[in-house]
């Protein structure tokens, strides 16, 4: 990377700087001090050192240090000037050159970091209840989690994705009873929901339980009345439905472009014996003590600000208790680390689930917490509540109202701990304001420059046809077997945007060790926008044969690296708009 080059070079020349006296009263320098950052004036290079920190041992002013850590760098062809106390470093053609090659040569994997400390990472991001269609704030942590995953590949882990269904509890008997009522509606009976504000929170009266029980009547064909419908276990309505609302999920997780390795059922969780066997295992250790004829952990003792319970007065368990096991049911699966992406309601659970796998005997800080914040639908400029508007209430209304493209878009490019504002018609226009649009442009564009100069074309007024001044398999001759003399020729006129193209390494490294993907989206839109000048600047087709196949080299490199990065926001790259 550019970035460490530019640091290693510098820091090579403060070592010579101080063996030779040449840094007033420094006698020593330890590496890894000095941030790399970007110009706030790019035409002073394109990357800068603030080398003041140095004047507290040195006893000098920044900018004699800065002059003379200039005099021992090994500049090569690279330009370094100095301006106060920033060392400012401009990259010469042979990196620029070494770079394009280097996207010719990698092709998708270019942006993989090499010899990394490779961890097993299980991260889950969607844990839902089976009891309705997704919402709204499912949909980001759909397109987030899936995103970080493939950064997290991508960089070189082994990440396993797992969704964990709620389907234990009292929800399932309560849409087992809201089945029932359904069922009978259909069969033209007049019942209705509670409309007791009370009642009603023991049923689910949504809509989406109409189609559920139409196929639940095309399966039993022998109900005919109200008495064969109470006839039947509630049981079988609880399961009915829920497979049914798994079903309509992992539909739309596929639709999205979402895949989980693992369902893993908490039901399952209780019924393996594993919450009763960690339970029993902080009994065993003294973590758990009864009070008020509750149950307690002493999660206090573990940075928790109070003790928890985990078992109620009348015998049920509370959430933690089942998250205690199932967390750590994933380090005894062999995972080195655990990710979760949770709502930031949940802010206060996180000290008491990292206590709970300290009581038993694990560490901590293999847990991960990423807690986000809500979104926000917007139209026309005004927020609009989800519930009271019928068309827009669930995360597959979302989904056919804008696209999946746009929803995976949207859903991912605020950091993860900001509240996002999801502008529904902005995401459907096809114009440089919509950030998706953008984007999937400029790769489009890149696409329609390579086929113009690759394919025969038709004079309109001879009915002639002009060869194309490369054949396909010429240029793709000329990808696999380029000259560094040919990319030459371009690199004046394209030097930002290689520069750009060289941020996605450094993107990559910072992302996946940050745990964001906003960032990869603020990037591609960065990339395009670079992308877009330079072809408003400079025309790729010539009546120069070289110069062309020189900056068809450039548009192709650069097609490269942002589907690179739009792989790993799961969005497509289109090659016609």
């Amino acid at each position: 990377m550019l970035k460490d080059y530019f640091l290693n070079k510098v820091e090579n020349a403060i070592e010579l700087a101080v063996k030779n006296g040449k840094l007033g009263q420094m006698s020593e320098y330890k590496r890894g001090k000095l941030p790399v950052e970007k110009p706030k004036n790019p035409d002073f290079g394109d990357y800068a050192i603030n080398v003041s920190s140095l004047a507290r041992s040195a006893k000098i002013a920044p900018p004699m240090i800065a002059n003379s850590i200039v005099e021992f760098v090994d500049k090569e062809d690279n330009e370094f000037s100095v301006i106060g106390g920033f060392i400012n470093f401009k990259a010469g053609k042979t990196l620029l050159i070494d770079l394009i090659f280097e996207i010719l040569s990698k092709k998708s994997d270019f942006g993989r970091p090499e010899n990394i400390q490779k961890e097993k990472i299980i991260l889950e991001y969607i844990s839902a209840n089976p009891t309705g269609p997704f919402h709204i704030g499912h949909g980001r942590w759909a397109a987030m989690g899936s995103a970080l995953a493939n950064l997290l590949k991508f960089y070189g882990h082994e990440v396993y994705q797992e969704f964990y269904i709620n389907d234990a509890g009292s929800q399932i008997q309560k849409l087992g009873r809201s089945l029932v009522i359904r069922v009978k509606q259909e069969l033209g009976e007049s019942i209705d929901f509670p409309t007791d504000e009370e009642e009603r929170k023991n049923y689910y009266p949504g809509d989406y339980l109409i189609p559920v029980a139409k196929e639940f009547l095309k399966k039993h064909s022998d109900i005919k009345t109200s008495d064969d419908v109470d006839n039947i276990d509630l049981q079988v309505y609880c399961d009915f439905a829920k497979e049914y609302e798994e079903r309509v999920q992992r539909e739309l997780l596929d639709k999205l472009h979402v895949e989980f390795d693992n369902f893993y059922s908490e039901l399952s969780l209780h019924n393996s014996g594993k919450v009763a066997h960690y339970v029993n295992k902080l009994v065993d250790s003294g973590k758990i003590y009864e009070k008020d004829g509750a149950a307690w952990f002493k999660s206090s003792e573990y940075g928790d600000d109070q003790d928890r319970v985990i078992k109620k007065v009348d015998g049920s368990n509370t959430y933690l208790t089942a998250d205690i096991a199932y967390h750590a049911d994933k380090l005894e699966r062999g995972f080195d680390r655990m990710i979760d992406i949770w709502g930031a309601d949940h802010h206060g659970y996180v000290a008491r689930v990292k206590a709970s796998l300290e009581a038993l005997g694990y560490d901590p800080n293999k847990l991960e917490i990423l807690l986000g914040q809500l979104v926000n639908l917007v139209i026309n400029g005004n927020e609009v509540r989800m519930g009271k508007r019928k068309n827009m209430v669930t995360l597959e209304d979302l989904v056919e109202e804008v696209g999946v493209d746009a929803t995976r878009f949207y859903m991912a490019m605020r950091n993860i701990d900001t509240t996002l504002d999801f502008d529904i018609e902005l995401a459907k226009t096809n114009s440089d304001e919509n950030p998706v649009f953008y984007v999937q442009y400029a790769h489009a564009r890149a696409c329609s420059i390579i086929r113009n100069a690759t394919i025969d074309k038709i004079n309109t007024e001879t009915g002639k046809t002009v060869p194309a001044i490369l054949s396909e398999s010429d240029f793709e001759n000329l990808i696999k077997n380029s000259d560094k003399g040919i990319i030459e020729m371009s690199i004046k006129d394209a030097r930002k945007l290689i520069i750009k193209l060289e941020d996605f390494k450094f993107l990559i490294k910072t992302s996946a060790q940050t745990r964001q993907v906003y960032t990869i989206c603020r990037y591609v839109q960065e990339l395009a926008s670079e992308f877009h000048s330079f072809y408003n600047s400079t025309r790729v087709i010539t009546d120069d044969t070289a110069l062309t196949k020189s900056r068809l080299l450039i548009v192709w490199a650069f097609k490269q690296v942002l589907a690179n990065a739009l792989k790993i926001l799961a969005v497509s790259a289109p090659e016609r708009m």
